[in-house]
């Protein structure tokens, strides 16, 4: 009962703490570069079929606008249990590091393809006039002009979505995903273990804020 109420020796907190600390980084790494690149194309999609892209089509927009919004919908923790069979599907479990691949990819899909329309939506009418009118292909102006000069949205897009799949990783947890959520519940909440549950709050306090300063940082670095 004592070391239940005492919780883990700091000494050894760092044994169940780095592990831990690895698998939500690897969990985000692979996330987020399935994301960037469903995401970005999509987001870029999204907002060349709309009316003041470069080939308007209402229906095209109407459909992945929907299926974009579709997964911004649910709560992540509703959508993660409403796709189970689809991620049993796919990785053939739903516990682990690749079960939770599945749900987070999903909703950070979503959610940056719209963080990447709306930095596109940012860029003057005016300059994508003046490629068009120098004969630039859709290619060359999406490459040229849109993506260089959304730079600064688009990174700040990134660092959003990037501490949102952190906050994500930590939900499922619940799943058995493993990472900081799955050590702060099952040890620090179920086992009452003080230590490990201020070590994780610490530890992913300290990851966020480094992830948006350093997003920060280089968006004022990009804007001109």
């Amino acid at each position: 009962m004592t070391a239940l109420v005492l919780g883990t020796p700091w000494s050894e907190v760092h044994t169940l703490l780095l592990p831990a600390l690895w698998q939500t980084l690897l969990m985000v790494v692979i996330v987020m570069s399935i994301v960037v690149s469903l995401g970005l194309p999509l987001g870029l999609l999204i907002f060349n079929t709309s009316p003041r892209g470069l080939a308007p089509s209402p229906r095209v927009n109407a459909s992945i606008s929907w299926i974009a919004n579709l997964g911004r919908s649910l709560p992540f923790l509703v959508l993660m249990a409403a796709i189970i069979p689809f991620t049993r599907l796919v990785v053939g479990t739903t516990i682990g590091i690749r079960a939770a691949i599945i749900p987070m990819s999903v909703a950070g899909v979503a959610f940056f393809a719209r963080l990447v329309e709306n930095a596109i939506r940012d860029v003057p009418d005016e300059l994508l006039d003046v490629g068009q009118a120098s004969g630039g292909s859709r290619w060359q102006i999406i490459r040229s002009i849109q993506l260089v000069e959304a730079l600064p949205g688009l990174v700040a897009a990134l660092t959003l979505n990037l501490v949102a799949m952190i906050e994500y990783s930590a939900i499922a947890g619940a799943i058995g995903a493993g990472g900081l959520g799955y050590l702060a519940v099952n040890y620090g909440y179920q086992q009452f273990d003080n230590h490990i549950m201020v070590s994780c709050i610490v530890l992913l306090i300290v990851l966020v804020q480094v992830i948006q300063f350093s997003g920060d940082r280089l968006v004022r670095a990009l804007v001109h």
